[in-house]
């Protein structure tokens, strides 16, 4: 009775889980086995070989696990089918330089206040929005130690005369916790934490930024900032080496040499902001990974000393060194600045209350002479390329006025106006980015996570294409757009009524 009663309690379960396979909707993501074969489309891998015309691909578990022509590749049995014919593929972006956390988008505001987890995870929900599955941020708000110097710090914002001399910052620790979370309809997150620099000689711009940053003015406390960086689970260490015109006193060579040789005690790597070609030379004879701008830049322009440094540095470390640099974005006139896709991510009033006198301003000789500049900047870029380096996609977004997202779309396409080819630009701000970066993704190949962006029409036909996004798919899950651009449209109203 007991074995009759199994049976046809077996028999009922199969009956039902075959129903519910045959009525499941083609492209769901519920297919059996978890697959979904991905058919027709123009595919772009992100490794910088030609397109694959009539694509099949395959995601099952989150994954990337078959790539090829349609009809040539094995495909599980059960997967469900999406048919991209007419459409572009290529991977979804990864960025090595944002400044995340600060900006209420919405209301155009930057301060310490807004640096929660709801306001990071809209961040990087605006990231997967325009098709980016990992971002990198630069000087983010995390407790650190309160150090000798920070009571040096003219940018204090107030100066408190009963700043404890011993202690640390309750800034919590929102960043570390926010890379340890796989959020659905979001990038991953990096950090790099808070940063060292010369106090009041870090990060700029907005005061909310300016004493975020480990403030050091010997080696011993040099070191001391490391070790207390290495605390945490983090991306690399950020420097800060620029007077700013001359304007500040910045971090010396003993310093920035003592940064990194402590680093590379804690197996960190450390990546530096700086401007002056002997600078750069130092900091790279002392072991510097990493440049989140060009390493010589504002006049000067690498020699072959320090091409010849870093080629020696290249053959023989076992990391990649890399740099982040963007072409003039006034190069894209001010046709950069109306399109469909920031419309639908920012309101047409933020823009022109931000930007609008900007965008006045972009005369056909203003466009001119930023392609030029562009163009001159592209030549130099491939100098340290050539030499070895990774030129790789960095916004350094993250100030109100900058249109959040928005200016990450149009560095993207200031490459073109650097000298690059759109295969350039996607392979440097996908496979490339990815790989610095220390994310599974930037390609659309087996093994990798499963993220790419559907276009409308070829980037390698013309960059803005890139713009026309008709889906995004991070880990193997499409991308909720809809919901995302309702909620933000939502809040503009709120916002207009408010102002």
């Amino acid at each position: 009775m007991i074995t009759k009663t199994f049976t046809h309690f077996f028999i009922a379960a199969f009956l039902l889980a075959a129903a519910a396979a045959c009525s499941a909707p083609v492209g769901s993501q519920t297919a059996p086995g978890n697959a979904t074969v991905f058919e027709g489309a123009v595919l772009i891998t992100g490794d910088g070989s030609a397109p694959i015309e009539n694509s099949a691909f395959v995601v099952q578990n989150d994954q990337f696990t078959a790539v090829g022509r349609k009809g040539q590749i094995a495909v599980p049995a059960g997967a469900a089918h999406v048919d991209l014919t007419g459409k572009t593929v290529m991977p979804a972006k990864v960025d090595m330089h944002g400044h995340l956390g600060y900006e209420n988008v919405i209301e155009g505001t930057t301060s310490k206040e807004n640096f929660t987890r709801e306001n990071l995870i809209d961040h990087l929900e605006r990231y997967a929005y325009l098709g980016f599955s990992g971002v990198v941020d630069i000087a983010g708000l995390t407790e650190r130690e309160i150090m000798p110097a920070d009571h040096l710090n003219l940018f204090m914002a107030p100066r408190d005369p009963k700043m404890p001399k011993t202690g640390r910052f309750p800034w919590g620790d929102v960043p570390y916790r926010m890379q340890e979370e796989v959020i659905p309809n979001a990038a991953l997150f990096r950090t790099a934490g808070p940063g060292i620099s010369w106090p009041g000689a870090g990060a700029t711009g907005h005061a909310s930024r300016n004493d975020v940053m480990y403030p050091v003015t010997t080696e011993e406390e040099a070191r001391h900032a490391v070790q207390d960086y290495a605390k945490n689970k983090v991306a690399f260490v950020k420097i800060w080496v620029d007077s700013r015109g001359g304007k500040l006193k910045t971090l010396p060579p003993p310093l920035y040499r003592a940064i990194i040789d402590e680093a590379r005690k804690h197996n960190l790597t450390v990546a530096a902001h700086t401007v002056k070609l002997s600078d750069a030379k130092e900091l790279y004879k002392a072991g510097l990974v990493g440049s989140t701008h060009m390493p010589a830049r504002e006049g000067e322009e690498p020699d072959d000393e320090l091409l010849a440094i870093i080629r020696d540095r290249v053959a023989k470390s076992d990391r990649p060194l890399w740099f982040t640099e963007h072409g003039e974005l006034e190069a894209l006139g001010p046709e950069g600045w109306d399109d469909p896709l920031l419309w639908e991510m920012l309101s047409r009033e933020q823009v022109e209350r931000q930007k609008g006198a900007a965008i006045k301003k972009l005369t056909p000789e203003v466009v001119a002479r930023a392609r030029e500049e562009s163009k001159q900047m592209g030549d130099v870029a491939r100098k340290f390329i050539k030499a070895g380096m990774k030129l790789v996609f960095g916004s350094d977004n993250g100030a109100a006025g900058r249109g959040y997202g928005w200016y990450n779309q149009m560095e993207f396409e200031s490459w073109i106006d650097m000298g690059f080819t759109p295969m350039e630009a996607i392979v440097m701000a996908t496979r490339d980015a990815a790989e610095i970066g220390g994310f599974n993704t930037g390609l659309v190949a087996p093994g990798k996570s499963g993220d790419f962006i559907v276009l409308d029409a070829n980037p390698l036909v013309n960059i803005t294409n890139s713009r026309r996004i008709n889906k995004v798919y991070l880990r193997g899950k499409q991308v909720d757009r809809d919901t995302m651009r309702a909620r933000w449209q939502s809040k503009w109203k709120t916002a207009a009524a408010r102002s």
